[in-house]
């Protein structure tokens, strides 16, 4: 008797223009977080933010877009993270974090904010992933901020992690 195993490659590039339909089906598709109105994020808008006022970053399986995160690195803050409802709690969402607050830091020490719905699991990922909730925004959004010095000791202990985890 064999026993077979579906095994699903997980490729994590930069975004390109050409990513533009799927991160927009990605971002269409959650539960939580929502646009009100889709339009109010045109392809315009996710181009200018991947190729002028920062970097996007995708989590391709087999070939399809099922995460993405995009840095402003014009205005501080962190655009968009999201994944899939498909394709959560695979560690996506994690390591699209990872990578772009790692290039975020390598071109400013400035602090990054970003903003997200209260009680979400959003709100959860970003208490847990070390970031510092500093008030409210937009429509009651809650505003949190990560200061260079904090990523710095969230890799370490993400690292320590890891460590201990293949011991």
């Amino acid at each position: 008797m064999h026993t077979s195993y579906l095994v699903e490659t997980m490729i994590f590039r930069e975004a390109i223009i050409q990513d533009i339909p799927q991160i927009q089906a990605v971002r269409n598709s959650v539960k939580e977080n929502q646009l009100s109105n889709p339009a109010l994020v045109s392809d315009k808008d996710c181009e200018d933010y991947i190729t002028i006022r920062g970097k996007g970053w995708v989590c391709e399986i087999d070939g399809r877009v099922v995460g993405f995160s995009i840095a402003d690195i014009q205005a501080n803050n962190i655009w968009a993270l999201f994944v899939h409802p498909g394709y959560e709690g695979r560690g996506i969402g994690k390591k699209l974090h990872r990578i772009m607050l790692d290039w975020y830091f390598e071109q400013t020490k400035k602090t990054v904010w970003l903003s997200t719905a209260p009680h979400t699991r959003a709100e959860v990922f970003y208490k847990r992933a070390g970031w510092n909730e500093v008030g409210t925004y937009g429509k009651g959004e809650i505003k949190f901020e990560m200061k260079f010095s904090d990523w710095m000791k969230q890799k370490e202990r993400l690292s320590n992690n890891d460590i201990s985890s293949t011991q």
